[in-house]
């Protein structure tokens, strides 16, 4: 029974990746910030994960290894000046151009994790548009 219980738990903590493709960049100027989020309440606060990766030839590509089975959401925005930060206006609205999973949108405030999440139960691609 346990050799059992010791298989289904390898099954259940199953390690994947996420590769993240990045486009819709106007310059190779500044690094692509990319967050990983596993929690609502976290989403666009405290990421799980958090990578810095350049922009060639306006393209990017993120590799995230090691990712349990499970729901996930990924921001990112594109450093542009190159000043380590995210640029906002006095609303707090980004002034560099941003991305979400799911091509989340912001509609009257950020936007949701409930709109910007996937699962991930095995090796997943998916591609964000930084606009």
């Amino acid at each position: 029974m346990l050799f059992l219980s010791g298989i289904l738990t390898s099954f259940s903590q199953e390690n994947h990746t996420i590769t993240i493709d990045f486009k819709g960049m106007k310059s190779d100027k500044g690094d692509i910030y990319v967050a990983l989020y596993n929690k609502a309440d976290d989403f666009l606060k405290k990421p799980l994960k958090g990578v810095v990766v350049k922009v060639v030839n306006k393209k990017a590509t993120v590799t995230l290894k090691d990712i349990l089975t499970g729901i996930y959401a990924v921001s990112a925005f594109h450093d542009v000046n190159d000043n380590k930060k995210m640029d906002t206006n006095f609303f707090g609205i980004p002034k560099e151009p941003t991305g979400m999973s799911n091509e989340a949108k912001a509609f009257m405030g950020p936007p949701k994790y409930e709109d910007a999440k996937f699962k991930v139960d095995k090796n997943t691609t998916i591609s964000i548009n930084i606009k």
